[in-house]
């Protein structure tokens, strides 16, 4: 099913030679990418910016056999996005191969071999659509040179079409399986060389009627996510965790627990010190010859914890602290434009208002799970996650190997949203195999262990200020942000959010109003941060979009054209002049924030709603504007 199933060709460097693309047989030929970036101190964004970067050699990603089968390796993690089908359909749709033809692969964890792995900011398409082009235009070029070759006719006079390369003049045609030998003999073009198809020539790209790669298999039950991985001799575990993040391990009692029936052994796992990283929580492990029997096991378990720094959370008083802190002067200032307390004091009106976000939880509806086999200094996962990169470092550290010992296969993600690119549970399957002396094992952890030991969205509480002038115009802002940072988790003692999460809608809020002031009160934090989908835009967004409805309803003004006007003028603005210096990790000369875009964006949505239809207008108010910001 992986790419390590396919033959090999090593030490073919990017873009020099195509040999081994078309062998007799599943032909295919693997390049090691080149060193893809220099060093150097010019910033880079976007996909350039991504650690391990991007690699659009053909070599790596298509493999023609002889009957004509095209396989292309998807690099990225399916979890319900289709980017398993988007991308390998875009290089499929540059070398006109015939999509019923076509055999996607997932690919193993290796960014050395495909560039950047780790799925994750809703990027796959965005940074990898022009080197899927890349790759698609080479291997049509190569096949059409392919065929010229053997006619003996200009490469001019030939077209790739359909899966088969057509010399007009002459009325020859050949197949891309009866090319393959050939084009092995054929250089790869270089960059500044590809010829790529115009919008109007696309089959694929931007079309709806495509079948989705694994869809039928996936209505029917018959792909393969993490959880129902199985080989020959495995064993099966559930780990009973500390019941705080920092509580350890102080003893245990497995007496009753290896009396339940296919309760094989009970182990530790140690636990990890602040930060949390990716590292396991530590625990008591229950392995059994099924996952019931180990379920049952824990629950006999008797255990004792030594109470860590966090056993006293209680969220709701930590709720009081978070919404004390952002009522009071003193925080962080983050950005401050003209003098909004003096502003906010001399106004002829003004508003506040207070907002709390709890702890939210990814809760995929796969909860992690991953299989396990460490022999002779080798060790093998096989399970669904957003990040292998990440699960092959972090492993290996752990098993105190090299990363070229640790192998993951990635599989299908019953959902991730985050979780699964924290790969704590993959090193926990690895250390229990090991433990075993490598056998197999799977670890599982149940709903109740994911609900309660997740990397946790953060818990946020935002405060709001605006003050208006005689006209009801706008004429100061005050946002006081607080919540436990990411940052914590792989730092300890971070307490102020980092500027990518202000930049998910704090600090960069375009909006034309004369003084500005925002704050960020530190917050320490009591669990793992992780990341949900959309990051910090959610307390954030939230905050502000149902703060600007309050200011409309109080000003008596249209809640749409309140937004607008508070946006301002059509301008262009330099995400570094609102101190925005993350813009998403792209260019902020490429990407500046444009007004108008966001205007349009509320204008047009706002319309397809039919704003003003009161009960429409309800249901979408908050989902619409939320996009505009």
């Amino acid at each position: 099913m992986n790419h390590s199933d396919l033959p090999e060709i090593a030490n073919v460097s990017r873009r020099k030679l195509l040999k081994g693309f078309a062998l007799s047989g599943l032909v295919l030929a693997v390049g090691m990418p080149s060193q893809l970036f220099a060093a150097d101190e010019t910033p880079k964004y976007g996909r350039d910016g991504m650690p391990n970067g991007w690699v659009d050699d053909p070599l790596v990603f298509v493999s023609i056999a002889e009957d004509g089968t095209v396989t292309i390796v998807a690099h990225r993690s399916e979890m319900g996005q289709g980017v398993k089908t988007s991308l390998p359909m875009v290089v499929a749709d540059e070398m006109s191969a015939d999509w019923a033809k076509v055999k996607v692969v997932q690919a193993e964890g290796n960014e050395m071999r495909y560039g950047n792995q780790n799925t994750d900011g809703s990027r796959s398409m965005r940074h990898f659509f022009m080197p899927m082009r890349n790759v698609g235009a080479a291997a049509r070029m190569m096949l059409e040179a392919a065929a010229a070759a053997i006619w003996s006719v200009p490469v001019s006079e030939v077209k790739a079409a359909n899966h088969q390369v057509v010399h007009a003049a002459s009325g020859q045609s050949l197949g891309y399986g009866e090319l393959a030998q050939k084009a092995a003999e054929m250089d790869v073009p270089e960059s500044q060389n590809l010829i790529y198809k115009t919008a109007d020539e696309f089959n694929y790209i931007g079309k709806s009627d495509n079948r989705l790669v694994d869809g039928a298999d996936i209505a029917t039950g018959q792909t393969t996510y993490g959880m129902d991985v199985r080989l020959d001799d495995m064993v099966y575990a559930v780990i009973a965790h500390p019941p705080a993040y920092g509580d350890t391990l102080k003893s245990y009692d497995d007496t009753e627990t290896l009396k339940v029936p296919g309760v094989l052994k009970v182990l530790t796992l140690p636990s990890s010190p602040p930060p949390a990283v990716f590292n396991p929580l530590g625990g008591v492990v229950v392995v059994a010859t099924n996952t019931w029997a180990a379920i049952q096991g824990r629950e006999k378990l008797s255990i004792e914890w030594n109470a860590g720094p966090n056993r006293q959370y209680d969220s709701e008083a930590f709720r009081k602290t978070l919404e004390r802190s952002s009522q009071q002067k003193g925080g962080k200032v983050i950005r401050s434009k003209g003098q909004a307390y003096k502003a906010m004091a001399n106004a002829s009106s003004t508003i506040s208002a207070d907002y709390y976000i709890p702890h939210l939880a990814q809760a995929p509806m796969e909860p992690p799970a991953a299989t396990a086999r460490f022999v002779d200094g080798i060790c093998e996962i096989w399970t669904a996650t957003q990040n292998p990169q990440a699960g092959v470092d972090t492993v290996a550290k752990w098993l105190e190997v090299k990363p070229e010992q640790v192998k993951v296969n990635v599989t299908l993600l019953g959902g991730g949203f985050g979780r699964k690119s924290k790969p704590d549970y993959l090193v926990e399957a690895a250390l229990i195999s090991k433990a075993l002396d490598g056998r197999a094992v799977k670890t599982v952890w149940t709903r109740e262990d994911d609900i309660q030991h997740s990397y946790f969205h953060t818990v946020s509480a935002e405060h709001m200020e605006a003050a208006f002038d005689e006209q009801g115009d706008t004429i100061a802002w005050l946002h006081r942000t607080v919540a436990p940072t990411i940052a914590s988790t792989f730092s300890e003692g971070a307490k102020h959010e980092m500027p990518m999460e202000l930049s998910m809608g704090v600090v960069n809020i375009p909006f034309d109003i004369k003084n500005i002031q925002i704050e960020n009160p530190e917050a320490p934090a009591h669990t793992r941060i992780g990341w949900y989908r959309s990051v910090a835009n959610i307390p954030h967004a939230f905050a502000i979009q149902s703060f600007i409805a309050e200011m409309a309803h109080q000003q008596q003004k249209d809640h749409k054209d309140f937004l607008l006007s508070l946006i301002g003028p059509d301008r262009e603005v330099d995400p570094t002049s609102l101190k925005d210096e993350w813009n998403y990790g792209e260019s902020p000369e490429l990407y500046p924030l444009n007004t108008k875009r966001m205007k349009g964006v509320i204008n047009m949505v706002t319309d397809k709603a039919e704003w003003g239809n009161h009960y429409r207008q309800v249901l979408v108010r908050e989902w619409l504007l939320i996009i505009a910001s």
